[in-house]
């Protein structure tokens, strides 16, 4: 089941944030069960939301290739998130690509 991911990691700064797709090229190589990434900072931290095909394949992608950038690229801490059933998805004609 699709699901919708909302993460905020207090303390992530832009430049980390940054380093941790550079080295994780998530944009290039697209995490199996990936559909949809938005990240914005606001409140001292990281916020994301993500749509995932379910929770186990962005847990396995957090597990094998996004936590050894993180410790990598310093984040301290854990992020809250919050998984929720996806009802909708909508996505208007001519979007694509990362902006």
């Amino acid at each position: 089941m699709a699901v919708v991911l909302s993460l905020r990691w207090a303390g992530v700064t832009p430049e980390q944030y940054n380093a941790v797709r550079d080295e994780v090229r998530w944009e290039e190589k697209t995490p199996d069960g990936a559909v949809l990434h938005v990240a914005w900072f606001a409140g001292g931290g990281l916020q994301v939301t993500d749509v995932w095909n379910s929770q186990g394949e962005f847990e396995r992608f957090f597990a094998e290739r996004l936590a050894p950038a993180v410790q990598k690229a310093g984040i301290a801490g854990q992020p809250e998130t919050q998984f929720t059933p996806l009802h909708r998805r909508f996505v208007a004609p001519g979007v694509s690509g990362a902006a």
